[in-house]
């Protein structure tokens, strides 16, 4: 009988009785799965972890402090005995043959009339497992089966999903593409219409089908760009044409992004919108580079600003003498062409001029490198290493920790103070572009 397979059938538990015995790890593992189906669970157990007992505590299961009694499985749909006790296991899988209860053995498989497979979620989608008696196969087969959903590269053969009409505002990451996240890799996959940016993880686009028609929106830094309005335009013309577009950014929509700007205009015309939050180059590049923004003992605080408009712009909203006066890291976005005249003011409003300064240019991908200075050098040491948008910039003691630590793969011969992991691919970091006379310089999308 062990030989036989087993049927797989999904169980609707909604308002079902539902015993679980014994309240240790398996129970643990289990009672999530039971209560997001909604049955009705008594958990029988002298003790519990303490995740179970929260979940007592929380009204989620009905807990009652002892050991397993005759009768307890009376009108029981289902059961997992899951005790130390051998004897309690057996006593109670014999009741449930008795009463005719699916009734999973934690202890041993082969006395059970029903096994739990490895089991996982995604987008409206139960992968369950079952490979006898080999759990990790079942594991191994069902997270990648999951994964391979999630990330859009496994479909039915000639059924592809169609999500609704709208649009969805991805932070595509730092640049690396294996650092966007999982949804907005499967969003990618479900597109329609992708309006990319420059900074965005561009190695993915090449994995989209060729049905996918892709725009490019980048605002490239000293040349063309495209006007927001027109990205606001085209977002909102190919979702009310019925498509599913994906406005793939590079960082994260609202860090520098316009991603609320987006948002909004699409709000007013009625479309509906996702956003998908995305890895920020100010925290992940500097990372990738071997610089914490915090360190115990070293800074308590980090702040993020945007440099695209110089300390001496009357359009400034940055209050760099404040900043200044900050013990913490600082960290720039969009910065590069204005560094020299930015690291003047803080230099004048009170921070030292020995404060150390690393900027990472194109961070997490093969062409990242870095260079080191202090607030006094930086504005000269940009300008005579070459450095050039994508960049981020960050000033403050952590550059020191980072300079002493392994920090990963040094960078090509050539590339003066280059640390960090030079073997990722993609793109970060972000930087202004110029406006017209008498406008403010728009910054490019997602940091």
């Amino acid at each position: 009988m062990a030989d036989t397979p087993a049927y797989p059938v999904g169980l609707r538990l909604a308002g079902r009785r539902v015993v679980v015995i014994g309240g240790g790890q398996v129970a643990q593992r289990r009672l999530p799965a039971l209560i997001a189906a909604g049955a009705d669970v008594l958990l029988i157990s002298p003790s519990a972890t303490p995740s179970v007992d929260a979940m007592a505590e929380t009204g989620e299961i009905r807990w009652e402090r002892r050991r397993y009694q005759d009768g307890d499985l009376a009108g029981a749909w289902y059961a997992l005995i899951a005790t130390q006790n051998r004897e309690d296991n057996e006593r109670a899988s014999a009741e449930a043959e008795r009463e005719r209860v699916w009734c999973v053995r934690a202890d041993d498989a082969s006395a059970a009339t029903a096994w739990t497979p490895a089991t996982g979620r995604t987008e409206g989608v139960t992968v369950a497992v079952l490979t006898g008696n080999d759990p990790r196969r079942s594991a191994a087969l069902r997270d990648a089966i999951v994964e391979g959903l999630r990330e859009g590269t496994l479909a039915a053969r000639g059924h592809r999903h169609t999500p609704a009409p709208g649009v969805s505002l991805v932070g595509g990451g730092p640049g690396d593409p294996d650092l966007i996240t999982v949804r907005g890799r499967r969003l990618l996959a479900e597109a329609d219409v992708v309006i990319a940016d420059r900074l965005g993880p561009r190695d993915l686009l090449d994995e989209l089908p060729p049905h996918v028609e892709v725009i490019d929106a980048a605002k490239i830094p000293y040349g063309r760009f495209m006007a927001q309005e027109a990205i606001n335009n085209a977002l909102i013309e190919h979702a009310k044409a019925g498509k599913a577009v994906v406005r793939l950014k590079g960082g994260d929509p609202y860090v520098f992004g316009r991603g609320m700007e987006e948002l909004q205009a699409l709000a007013e015309a009625g479309i509906a919108c996702t956003v998908v939050p995305g890895i920020s180059s100010s925290i992940s590049v500097p990372g990738a580079a071997g610089i914490p923004v915090t360190h115990r003992g070293v800074a308590h605080e980090f702040t993020v600003v945007s440099g695209h408009v110089g300390p001496d712009d009357p359009r400034s909203l940055v209050d760099w003498a404040s900043l200044a006066k900050l013990t913490g890291t600082l960290v720039i976005l969009m910065g590069v062409d204005k560094i020299g005249l930015i690291a003047e003011a803080l230099v004048r409003n009170g921070r030292s001029a020995d404060t150390p300064v690393a900027v990472v240019q194109e961070g997490t991908t093969a062409a990242q490198r870095r260079v080191d200075a202090t607030l006094a050098t930086v504005g000269e040491t940009v300008r005579a290493e070459g450095v050039r948008p994508p960049a981020v910039i960050v000033v403050g003691e952590v550059v020191r920790v980072g300079s002493t630590g392994d920090t990963g793969t040094t960078g090509a011969a050539g590339d003066t103070g280059t640390t960090g992991s030079a073997g990722a691919t993609g793109s970060a970091g972000a930087t202004g572009t110029p406006g017209a006379a008498g406008t403010t310089p728009a910054p490019t999308t997602g940091a």
